[in-house]
């Protein structure tokens, strides 16, 4: 089998957003049942999953307290 180099890079560049996306919902605010849905919806369809995650996904992060101690 051959691939193409430009396939491998990207399906890594897709994989590196996965996981931001996933540590992004895994820091936001709302019920744990829905980031749940959007982690399972990301994972298992990927492309289609970051984009219905960009577009109506979850906004807020919830405020670290050690961020806000070390920004003032």
């Amino acid at each position: 089998m051959h691939f193409e180099p430009t396939w491998i890079v990207l399906a890594v560049v897709l994989l590196l957003i996965e996981l931001w996306a996933i540590n992004r919902l895994r820091k936001s605010e709302g019920k744990a049942s829905t980031r749940g849905v959007w982690m399972v919806v990301i994972v298992f369809v990927p492309l289609l999953g970051l984009i219905a995650w960009a577009v109506a996904g979850p906004k807020q992060i919830a405020d670290n307290p050690r961020s806000a101690q070390a920004r003032q």
